[in-house]
């Protein structure tokens, strides 16, 4: 029996339940010292008075930092990490200054006694696909460019009858990560080394050094970072974010003195990244059999004065139905906002809601049922590469959502079925992700002895059962127990790993595991001796050159709307997915069901509501910035089909940690117009949407 497949339990689990994980704000550290962020509240300007002297003078404040006296970088061409070195400001909420002190509530104190004038400007905080501002940007997140052509998608569009042709917008809002940790870090700088030194809660270890070492002008051996157990991250800590500088700043002031920097919860709002809000132009047209003669995704989204990111919203349009004739766009319009980033499935989850909720619609407008006019257009080859796919068994999972969901038995008639007062309808969604797998991650394998094995690689384990993982994948690498692998990860004292981040660190981590173990076999054979260790990573895999390899999935979902009151309710959502071998039931079911969660959150609640008089969000923590709670949350199960791509990873596993999301929102605002009839296009779906109606 292998290790592979099976339902081991969180090997984890019983230090998190007794709470002694430690994550990075609890590391024990000698004589710590705590630091409070003082931010802007500008959108634009320059500081023009700055008088800390009350703050200074507080009994136990050992410094106040601010651009008048922070050290000065090495590197600062990085707006997102340009933190205290000069007088502007570029967003509402960006860091201006800090208290370091010997308690927190002692630096809390200090920091309301900071006074700060300012030189304002005028701004716009204001998203609006007709900004006079757009551009189309060099690339888009994940280096893809911002436009595809093929065919003459216009022409086609405007020969095509006009009862088979979709043409709308749709929108989802800003967005924030919120995960159970807040990003947190704990700096020490030894001079005498000169070592600095970082406990951080991140999904990247070496990627918070690759990227903070030239910023601050160290080199990366002098800098070591370190993440056991991180509570979270739904992308925003894939990489460095201010306050990892501003914690940097204070330690090389204070060398010696350990400080550490909790971002507040209101401040997950303001400086560590976000999704942008996104619109989207979708034109789809199709003949009377429902097949697709033509695609145009339109996408626009926000980015940063400061530094540049755009969200990827119209890749998938390219990939993922048949048609000759397409066009994808991307235009960001910049704005005096913080720097978006990652945020779980970043362009998917935007994108395929709106390409998903206008396929809906161009079902309704030919007479199709959803299912099948998914099934009709799907294609036999990657339509963008004219690769064969690795494996695509997208209606696969459609069909067998549909029998195990009782999809038959659906009225196609929208608001037409009851139960009492509330209105009933089902809805369906495909899901794509692409399989992604990142080069340079090293393991070390040494032999213990008595037949054990010490694993070493500095991935990270962001909640997501990566640590059982991958000792479930040594263990059949090494050809022994579980129990007989100790594994060591989340730290860049040890070889080198690549982000958790983007559903690619069991792929790229394992595939690094499994080539270790066969450099270890063809050096050391059967019967190594006590100490036996090598270093190696993986080779290069010629199939992803050769084959296009994604996730795939199809989600089901039963929505419930009260008529009087509009209530909206989700008692049943089924997803079934096609990823290629499962490595571990258990967690894999948790991560996919999580994602389903994420879809319902984005449907129905998640919303951050920024103040274009001010710039800045207004609903600053989680009593107003609203997630699902468990009443929320009914019937979710997540299945998948039982499969192996061997294309994809020495395991024969792809990516699950976000095709869970991608699509779901979409199937929940697909149920609701089944149950209404009411087609709601913009994200999160509001009792007044439906009332009335």
């Amino acid at each position: 029996m292998t290790a592979t497949g099976t339902s081991l339990a969180r090997l984890d689990g019983s230090a998190k339940v007794r709470g002694t994980a430690r994550y990075a704000y609890e590391h024990t550290v000698d004589n710590p010292a705590y630091l409070i962020g003082i931010t802007s509240t500008i959108a634009r300007g320059r500081v023009n008075h700055l008088d800390v002297t009350a703050a200074a003078a507080v009994d136990g404040v050992l410094l106040v930092l601010t651009h008048e006296n922070a050290p000065r970088l090495a590197d600062t061409s990085d707006g997102d990490l340009t933190v205290l070195q000069s007088a502007e400001v570029s967003y509402r909420g960006q860091p201006i200054g800090a208290v370091i002190a010997e308690t927190p509530e002692i630096a809390r104190h200090a920091a309301s006694l900071v006074t700060i004038g300012y030189d304002e400007q005028a701004h716009d905080t204001t998203f609006r696909a007709d900004h006079p501002d757009a551009y189309v940007p060099g690339e888009v997140n994940g280096g893809y460019p911002p436009t595809s052509l093929d065919g003459n998608p216009d022409a086609v569009l405007a020969a095509a009858s006009s009862e088979l042709i979709v043409d709308q917008w749709y929108s989802t809002p800003e967005e924030h990560n919120n995960p159970m940790e807040p990003h947190t870090v704990v700096a020490v700088w030894d001079p005498g080394a000169p070592m600095l030194t970082l406990y951080d809660s991140t999904q990247s270890p070496h990627g918070v050094v690759s990227t903070l070492a030239p910023v601050l002008g160290i080199g990366d051996q002098q800098m070591r970072v370190i993440a056991p157990h991180v509570g979270g991250g739904f992308g925003s800590k894939g990489s460095a974010h201010s306050h990892d500088v501003l914690a940097s700043l204070a330690a090389m002031s204070l060398p010696g003195r350990a400080v550490k920097f909790a971002v507040t919860r209101q401040q997950m709002f303001m400086f560590v990244g976000h999704r942008s809000p996104t619109a989207s132009h979708v034109r789809m047209a199709a003949d009377r059999d429902g097949h697709l003669t033509a695609v145009v995704h339109e996408a626009y989204a926000h980015s940063a004065h400061a530094k540049e990111f755009v969200e990827q919203s119209a890749v998938p349009a390219r990939t993922m139905y048949a048609t000759a004739h397409r066009r994808t766009t991307h235009e960001a319009i910049p704005l005096d906002v913080p720097v978006p980033y990652w945020m779980r499935a970043p362009g998917e989850a935007p994108g395929m809601f709106a390409g998903e909720v206008a396929m809906d619609e161009l079902a309704n407008a030919c007479g199709i049922d959803p299912i099948e006019i998914r099934v009709r257009n799907d294609p036999p080859e990657d339509p963008e590469t004219g690769h064969p796919w690795s494996s695509r068994r997208l209606v696969d999972c459609l069909r067998r959502g549909a029998d195990q969901f009782d999809w038959a038995a659906r009225t196609p008639q929208p608001g037409t079925q009851r139960d009492g007062r509330w209105l009933v309808g089902t809805g369906v969604a495909s899901a794509a992700y692409p399989h992604m797998v990142m080069p340079g991650t090293e393991v070390t394998i040494r032999y213990e002895g008595n037949g054990r094995y010490r694993v070493s690689t500095g991935a990270v384990d962001i909640g997501t059962g990566a640590r059982t993982a991958l000792t479930s994948i040594a263990a059949d690498a090494l050809r022994c127990s579980p129990d007989r692998i100790e594994l060591e990860i989340g730290d860049t004292d040890l070889p080198y790993a690549t982000v958790a981040g983007g559903s690619s660190g069991t792929s790229s981590w394992g595939s690094a595991i499994i080539a270790a173990a066969q450099n270890f076999w063809d050096r050391f054979g059967t019967q190594p001796a006590v100490g036996a260790v090598t270093t190696s990573g993986a080779p290069d895999n010629p199939d992803l050159e050769q084959f296009t390899v994604s996730s795939f999935g199809a989600h089901f979902v039963e929505v419930r709307v009260d008529t009087d009151t509009g209530e909206i309710r989700v008692p049943r959502m089924l997803g079934v997915f096609s990823i290629g071998r499962v490595i571990n039931p258990r967690t894999v079911r948790s991560q996919l069901i999580g994602g389903m969660t994420f879809g319902v959150s984005m449907a129905l609640h998640e919303e951050s509501v920024r103040d274009p008089r001010f710039g800045h969000i207004v609903t600053q923590d989680l009593a107003e910035y609203h997630v699902p709670v468990h009443a929320d949350i009914a019937d979710i199960e997540a299945a998948w089909l039982d499969e192996t791509d061997a294309h994809a990873t020495p395991m024969g596993s792809r990516g699950a940690g976000e095709i869970g999301i991608v699509g779901s929102a979409a199937a929940v605002v697909n149920a609701i117009h089944h149950a209404t009839g009411v087609r709601v296009r913009d994200l999160p779906v509001r009792l007044d949407d439906l009332l009335g109606n």
